[in-house]
Order: structure tokens, then C-alpha cells, then sequence
């Protein structure tokens, strides 16, 4: 018997989160070999339609009552989808209460909810990323503008759900950025990173690693601005597509070798045993691949837009990477197909969103077709709203991107709410103008 056959599959998953990225985990793992039921917590108004998914109303920050969750159905593994409660410890509870979790300890998820330890985990390592000038006070934040005398890229410290990022075209409008942080946007405790400015394309490439080994994905690129051309406000990701053709199987060995492995060789050495997805977000810069930022999770819209590209072994290397046997599972098969995403988001988003609104229609059913659900909740009625900025995820996969992205739209159509704001130029890219 050959040492991945005798790496079980995980039978029973609990999958904690409530948002796009939490039902497409949901809905790939139920899909994996071997498992038999998928609990989600809290999940969305969209997570009972998954097949063979059950819906727990436990908030994801309520670790007494998960780990309950955890010993009353005997789950096998545990796939934490946000970023808040990892970095609150989530998964180091539920490990010290002997179950097998897919994400990060508190410690690691520094990662993503403190930039300025990154940043200097990044510089430690040797990995490439932007000039920085840490800042804990406004005056520190304010002199440090002053002295480079140019437009800088203004990070808040602390978890900001991807609206944290000012990349400033003039010293006023970083000066702003500043200001607005220390006012406390993102919290009382406000302190920030201050970065120059790099050029290129951005792409986003994960790895699921058990702390030692890891295992790529194809690469992902989001849309994070609202409106069409990239114009607008920053939001959490307005749609995506995979395999991002920027970086080729040369480009996604360099990225390992000269970001990710140097990352995790780093953590190590500060006696971190990461276990989990570790995201690079990458700008391609004319001198290579420089980190914008690491993320502890998956990114959301990319998860929705790779998870219907990753095969069977999925649920079987989540347990490895969450048990430390990484080179005991199979090999994740990977569709040669090209995946699209596009998101249907509320009125007013990013800014003060309406909710409440009726979702009306259905998308027919097709193999190569998913509607995962994000920001909705059901009434007593029975009737499923809006309830969040980011409200549905429509994702197509097809032969070529010009096929995949039609397919998407398609679908979209089929769907409605009141306020729905979807970009039509998802992909522009890759798609034939």
C-alpha cells in the first residue's frame, strides 16, 4: 500500500464562515472523494441549496460553541474560510481540543492582520516586496510622507476586509489616507504601514501548505476596483479568473522559490508551524514578482473561481496540509479548463450598502456553471435578501476565457435584485475585445 493510499479521506467537514468563499469551499469539499456530509457556520442564505451541506447557526466567533460543534458530530476536519477568526485563534482552540483544522494559528495569521510584522518577516526572509516606513502615530505617519516627498501607498496596520489600501496619486490624497486612519476608520487602535509605489500587473498565487511542504494553485487575478477600466473605489473583489496566463509554470516555480518557501522557512524560524493557505499577492514588477501583501486564507472572489478547477483529492490534502503529512496525499488534479467569476453586489457598495433586497430567478442547471451565494441571509418566510456589499458569485468554466466569461453572463441574467451593480469588463484581459 503505497504511503498516500493509507492517508485517510476526512468523512465529516465542518467549514466555518458565512461568505462566497465559505460555499465554494463547502461545495468543492462535499464533491470531495470520500466525504460524506459538510457542515457550514454560520453560513449564508444560499448555504442549505448546496447537496449534501448542513447549515449550523454558530457565529464563526463563538469558539465554544464550534469546538461543541466539532466533538458533538465528530468532525474530521475543519476548514476556517475568514481571516478574523483565525487571527483571533480559532484554530489553535479547536487543535488543543484535538481536532485537525486547515488554518493558520494566531501567530501565523499575522501574516494578514498586522502589515508591519509582514513587512518585517518579509525584509527578515529576504523576500522581495515595496520600500516601507512603519507609523504608529499620525505625526510619525505625517513626517514620514513629508520626508520622501511623493505619493505613497497608505496600509492600515489591522484587519480592514480589503478596504484598508490607499495607493495615493498625490501626497494630498495619502495625507488623507493618513488622517483618516488615525480618526479611527479601522479602529481606535490605529497605526499603518507607509509604502512606495511599484508598477505592474498584480496576480494572486496560493499555497496549501502543512508548514513544511506545499502544494500551488493555478494563479488567480481579481478586479478589485468598482467600476469599469479599473476606475473607482477599491472593494473586496468585483469578480476574477483563473489560470491567470501572467505567470507561466517558470513564473509560479520563482514565486515559490523566491517568496513562499523563503516565508515559510522564516515563520518556522520563529517557531510558527503554519498550516493552511498562505496568498501572495503579487505585483509583476519589471525587476520580477515583488509581495503586495500575504493573506492567512483564501482570497475571495479567487476560492470561488479556483475551487470548481480542483479535483477530488481536495478534502484529502486539506487534512494532510492540516496534520502536517503533506507528502503523505495524493496529487490535487487540476481541470485544464479556464475559470470566470463574476460578482453581483449590492446597491451603494463599497459605501453604505442597502440590504433587505429580494433575489429573484435561478440559475439552470449546468456542470460547468456554480452560484455560490455571499452576502444574503433567508427570512422567516422563507425568502432569500441581500445582506451583505458582495452578494452573489456567479462562476463559468469553459475550454477558453471568451467562452467561460459568456457562460458566466449568461447565467448572471438569470438571476435579479434591486441594485444590482455587476462590471461587464471581468477578464478584459484575457477576453477578445
Amino acid at each position: 500500500m503505497s504511503s498516500a493510499a493509507s492517508l485517510a479521506s476526512p468523512t465529516r467537514v465542518l467549514v466555518v464562515g458565512g461568505g462566497g468563499r465559505e460555499n465554494a469551499l463547502a461545495w468543492a469539499l462535499r464533491r470531495s472523494q470520500g466525504v460524506e456530509q459538510v457542515w457550514i457556520a454560520p453560513g449564508n442564505g444560499g448555504s442549505g441549496d448546496l447537496e449534501g451541506c448542513e447549515q449550523l447557526a454558530i457565529a464563526d466567533s463563538d469558539h465554544d460553541a464550534l469546538l461543541e460543534a466539532c466533538r458533538s458530530r465528530a468532525i474530521e476536519l475543519v476548514v476556517v474560510g475568514p481571516e478574523a477568526p483565525l487571527a483571533a485563534g480559532l484554530a489553535d482552540r479547536l487543535r488543543a481540543g484535538g481536532f485537525a483544522v486547515f488554518g493558520p494559528g494566531a501567530d501565523g495569521a499575522q501574516l494578514e492582520a498586522s502589515k508591519q510584522w509582514a513587512k518585517a518577516l518579509m525584509v527578515e526572509a529576504g523576500v522581495p516586496t515595496a520600500g516601507y516606513w512603519p507609523a504608529n502615530s499620525r505625526e510619525q505617519a505625517l513626517e514620514a510622507l513629508e520626508a520622501q516627498g511623493k505619493p505613497l501607498v497608505v496600509k492600515a496596520d489591522g484587519l480592514a476586509a480589503g478596504k484598508g489600501v490607499t495607493v495615493a496619486d498625490s501626497i494630498e490624497e495619502a495625507r488623507a489616507a493618513i488622517e483618516e486612519i488615525f480618526a479611527g476608520r479601522f479602529g481606535a487602535e490605529a497605526s499603518l504601514v507607509l509604502e512606495e509605489r511599484t508598477e505592474g500587473p498584480e496576480v494572486s498565487v496560493f499555497a496549501l501548505t502543512d508548514g513544511e511542504r506545499m502544494v500551488l494553485l493555478p494563479p488567480a487575478q481579481d478586479h478589485k476596483r468598482i467600476g469599469e477600466g479599473d476606475t473607482g473605489p477599491n472593494t473586496g473583489g468585483m469578480g476574477a479568473y483563473a489560470p491567470a496566463p501572467l505567470l507561466d509554470q517558470a513564473g509560479l516555480e520563482q514565486v515559490r522559490q523566491q517568496v513562499l518557501e523563503p516565508t515559510l522557512q522564516a515563520l518556522r524560524a520563529r517557531g510558527i508551524h503554519y498550516r493552511g493557505v498562505m496568498y501572495a499577492g503579487l505585483m509583476l514588477t519589471a525587476d520580477g514578482p515583488s509581495v503586495i501583501e500575504f493573506n492567512c486564507r483564501f482570497g475571495d472572489p479567487e476560492c470561488e473561481t479556483l475551487m470548481p478547477l480542483l479535483g477530488p483529492e481536495l478534502a484529502q490534502v486539506l487534512l494532510a496540509c492540516a496534520t502536517g503529512q503533506l507528502h503523505r496525499a495524493p496529487s490535487l488534479s487540476i481541470a485544464p479548463l479556464c475559470s470566470a467569476c463574476v460578482i453581483a453586489a449590492a446597491h451603494g457598495y463599497p459605501g453604505t450598502i442597502r440590504s433587505g433586497d429580494p433575489i429573484e430567478g435561478a440559475v439552470p442547471p449546468d456542470p460547468q456553471v456554480q452560484l455560490f451565494h455571499a452576502g444574503t441571509r433567508l427570512q422567516a418566510d422563507g425568502r432569500c435578501v441581500s445582506s451583505g456589499g458582495r452578494v452573489l458569485a456567479v462562476v463559468a468554466q469553459a475550454d477558453d476565457f471568451d467562452a467561460a466569461f459568456e457562460r458566466a453572463y449568461r447565467a448572471l441574467e438569470q438571476v435579479h435584485f434591486d441594485g444590482m451593480t455587476v462590471r461587464r469588463d471581468i477578464g478584459h484581459q484575457v477576453r477578445t475585445p
